[in-house]
């Protein structure tokens, strides 16, 4: 795991993921706002990926996660817009850009194998917190059964994601 990303990642995601009182609870705005804000973090590293690795394996895994998380971010854009619903920033989704930005600018000096590993291995992590946000917070707080199920369609692709960040993390060491 990223010394630098982690840290950020867990400080939005971790207190979102512990149980909450219903009224401390993200709206649908803010959970829209989340989910797309997390989706388009991984497009961006998995894009950064692709620039910088030469690995054919972190390359396809890469391709997989701009592939299907703007797939799920196109979904997400069409239900907020049938909704009229307009997701609102919040301080979890603040957090998450920032620690993003810093976690690019890291892998952003690093080269070859060292790139590659340190990549992944953030995929692991993130997806594995991503996914305890959305199974432990955001589904349960979701009003919007639309939006609920999205996120649940969601929830299992990037429990896959994670699966697969994994293996290729175990095969990079």
């Amino acid at each position: 795991m990223n010394r630098i990303f982690a840290p950020i990642v867990f400080a939005g995601l971790v207190a979102m993921a512990a149980p909450v009182v219903a009224a401390d609870a993200p709206n649908d705005a803010q959970i829209a706002h989340i989910a797309y804000t997390a989706g388009n973090i991984d497009i961006a590293a998995a894009k950064q990926a692709l620039a910088k690795s030469h690995n054919a394996a972190v390359r396809s895994f890469a391709s997989e996660m701009v592939r299907d998380h703007t797939a799920v971010n196109d979904k997400a854009l069409a239900l907020v817009k049938k909704l009229h619903v307009t997701p609102a920033d919040n301080p979890t989704s603040e957090a998450l850009s920032k620690g993003a930005a810093a976690e690019l600018k890291t892998l952003s000096k690093l080269k070859g194998g060292a790139f590659d590993k340190a990549y992944v291995n953030n995929e692991v992590a993130y997806h594995k917190t991503v996914n305890g946000a959305l199974k432990d917070t955001l589904i349960p707080s979701a009003k919007n059964a639309e939006l609920k199920s999205l996120l649940q369609t969601g929830l299992t692709l990037f429990q896959e994601h994670q699966k697969h960040a994994e293996e290729l993390a175990a095969k990079l060491k």
